[in-house]
């Protein structure tokens, strides 16, 4: 059961409501078992003023009956058991104010048998706190709970150095643990915002900086919790309310869910996925019967709705409603990053139930990209997920749903497994992934590819080259476009059929409705690979400047565009980089105004086998490209004039 103190039973810590114009932000506190999260908690709570003076003193009486020292925790360990053993068992949510925002903390146990609770109290987080013991160090604990921040897609993390009244608050101890955990991190792509030297119990570096940490200069734990950025609000996202429900009244027909994101009014045009049906909301149905003048008009996130249509369409439970312009994908395949938390394994032919908000649909699972166990640190390839482990799978479902990548929509991006009539499993979906690669449904069948009336031998006769797909990547202001259009230029002279895909250009047009989330980073990268890969069917050299960060994602464009393709790492140091930002996005990055930027707080991985370096610190630009044009004519690219072709089944 969830231990959440509310104004039932903790009347003194309940704060407000948050107001419309106030902030709203999930911090999870996580860490190895007895380093002192609920201590932390209580201290928190009483120096925001949220305990109350009777309330201190039944925690004094309750620490004093068990012969103990005064005990923060008890205010949380609401469990018996937990008292007993001194460890958190359930996830307790605790809400108060801060001058500025509403603030949920929410406390995840930290022993290992209690490791699926912490990942539910993490996948409701904003934001992190990881708590480390000074006596004690970095535990493997510690990395575990750190890895599962990671895997949750948990980007802003601050570390929390307690106990440092055990070991005398030297600073040398706590900049060996800063520096540990702080690489740590970094090595999972996630940046520690701050390492904060604290004595919960004592109240040191808490809300103010203690005496005894002069050596120390950076927030406090409540000026680091301030500056968590907050989710963005479920009404700033776009349109989506899962269909509960269609019910017949007298002549009409309700349509009825709630709004999950976004906003809904009289006169808009909405449409169904994954049916794909579009209507005009009529009106907003509300019981009782308001009086006239006074119905409905709009609603905001949050509100359950019920909307008669201006046409009859047949719309069914599982249907998600959304705007035309900003619709959630209709597919039947997913990529989803799951927990497994039943006995028996999840196989490559498992057949089980996925649910998104209100759709479900029978799946098989068809691919096993890689797992972790998180009680080892370790990822492998396998065909299986057992229990309590992770992994990212692919989900083919026997009909079509609506779902959006958990980066773009949290709230229609999670699903749920269901294997014999149990939940077994859930997770985040990563990407939507291609119809094409579902075995053809009945409309499928009809659709026949027409291949182009030009052969390949035609196309190298007139050109002198193969097609082929360069994918320069780099951090931005590493060069990459600059050397693609000098590159573009050259090949053009010479008589080649080339084409520039620059990464910002496609993301104006056909990739403008991708944010800058890993998932729509990859599938950025995706589009860009299917439309490289049939260019490079139709005979043309095919330059990609992208900054494609992330390897995986590199790794499927190289799987989607097959032979011919050259990965040229674009290198350059960071400081010339930025140098070269006439956008001054780096300085922005930097100054918090943008976040999520490659190379600043987000990472760049990368590639460890690129068919081509280039190093633009060391090379100048006609360099970089003579580099460029010897490595396709070294790999047969181009041809001379009656140089015999051999067929390419690929075209």
């Amino acid at each position: 059961m969830s231990a959440t103190v509310t104004s039932a039973n903790f009347a003194s810590l309940a704060a407000p409501v948050a107001a419309a114009d106030r902030q709203l932000v999930r911090i999870v506190i996580v860490g190895h078992v007895d380093h002192g999260k609920s201590t932390l908690i209580g201290r928190l709570l009483h120096e925001t003023g949220g305990i109350t003076s009777q309330k201190l003193e039944q925690l004094k009486e309750i620490s004093a009956r068990r012969g103990m020292p005064f005990e923060w925790s008890f205010l949380l360990d609401s469990l018996q058991a937990e008292r007993d053993q001194g460890i958190t068992i359930d996830t307790s949510q605790i809400r108060f104010q801060t001058p500025s925002r509403d603030i949920i903390l929410i406390d995840a146990p930290g022993h290992a048998e209690f490791l699926r609770n912490m990942i539910t109290g993490a996948a409701q987080a904003d934001a992190a706190f990881l708590l480390i013991d000074a006596a004690e160090g970095v535990r493997d604990q510690t990395r575990r709970h750190g890895y599962l921040l990671h895997l949750l897609g948990v980007k802003q993390v601050a570390v929390v150095v307690n106990k440092m009244d055990r070991v005398g608050f030297e600073e040398a101890t706590f900049r060996a643990i800063e520096t540990e955990i702080s690489a740590y991190l970094a090595g999972l792509g996630v940046r520690a915002s701050a390492v904060i030297p604290i004595s919960a119990r004592e109240g040191d570096g808490v809300s103010a900086h203690g005496t005894r940490t002069p050596w120390y200069d950076g927030p406090t734990v409540l000026e680091a919790l301030d500056r968590f950025e907050p989710a963005r609000a479920a009404g700033d996202l776009a349109l989506r309310m899962p269909v509960q429900a269609v019910y017949k009244f007298d002549d009409r027909r309700i349509v009825a869910g709630r709004i999950e994101t976004g906003s809904l009014k009289v006169g808009d045009e909405v449409v169904f996925q994954p049916s794909g049906k579009s209507a005009v909301v009529k009106t907003i149905e509300s019981w009782p019967v308001p009086p006239a003048g006074q119905e409905l008009t709009a609603l905001d996130a949050g509100a359950a709705a019920g909307l008669t249509l201006d046409r009859e369409i047949f719309v069914e439970r599982g249907e998600i409603l959304s705007t035309p312009a900003a619709r959630p994908h209709a597919t039947r395949r997913l990529r989803v990053r799951l927990f497994w938390l039943a006995e028996e394994a999840l196989e490559v032919g498992t057949s089980l139930i996925v649910r998104l908000a209100t759709s479900e649909s029978r799946a098989t699972v068809a691919v096993v990209h890689e797992v972790v166990d998180p009680g080892h640190l370790s990822t492998f390839e396998s065909r299986r997920i057992g229990r309590n482990q992770v992994g990212e799978v692919e989900l083919l479902l026997s009909r079509p749903i609506a779902a959006d990548p958990h980066g773009l929509n949290p709230r229609t991006g999670r699903v749920a497994l269901e294997l014999g009539g149990r939940i077994a499993g859930g997770g985040l979906v990563i990407s939507v992934l291609d119809a094409e690669a579902v075995p053809a449904t009945p409309a499928a069948r009809h659709i026949t590819p027409v291949a182009s009336a030009v052969t390949f031998e035609e196309r190298v006769g007139r050109f002198g080259h193969d097609g082929a797909v360069v994918w320069l990547t780099g951090l931005s202001g590493s060069g990459k476009s600059t050397i693609a259009r000098a590159l573009e230029r050259r090949l053009f002279n010479r008589g080649g059929l080339v084409t520039l895909l620059d990464g910002d250009t496609l993301r104006a047009g056909l990739n403008s409705d991708l944010g800058f989330s890993d998932a729509d980073r990859a599938e950025n990268n995706r589009r860009l690979a299917e439309v490289a890969s049939l260019l490079r069917g139709l005979g043309h050299v095919v330059l990609v400047a992208a900054v494609s960060p992330a390897a995986a994602a590199r790794a499927r464009v190289r799987t989607i565009v097959g032979e011919s393709f050259f990965e040229v790492h674009v290198s350059a140091p960071l400081e010339l980089c930025e140098a070269r930002d006439p956008k001054g996005l780096y300085a922005k990055a930097r100054a918090g105004e943008i976040r999520g930027f490659t190379g600043i707080d987000a990472p760049y991985e990368a590639p460890t086998a690129p068919e081509l370096v280039i190093e633009t610190d060391k090379l100048d630009q006609s360099a970089a490209v003579d580099r460029i044009e010897a490595m396709l004519a070294g790999a047969g690219v181009f041809h001379q004039p009656g140089e015999p072709v051999a067929d390419d089944a690929g075209i």
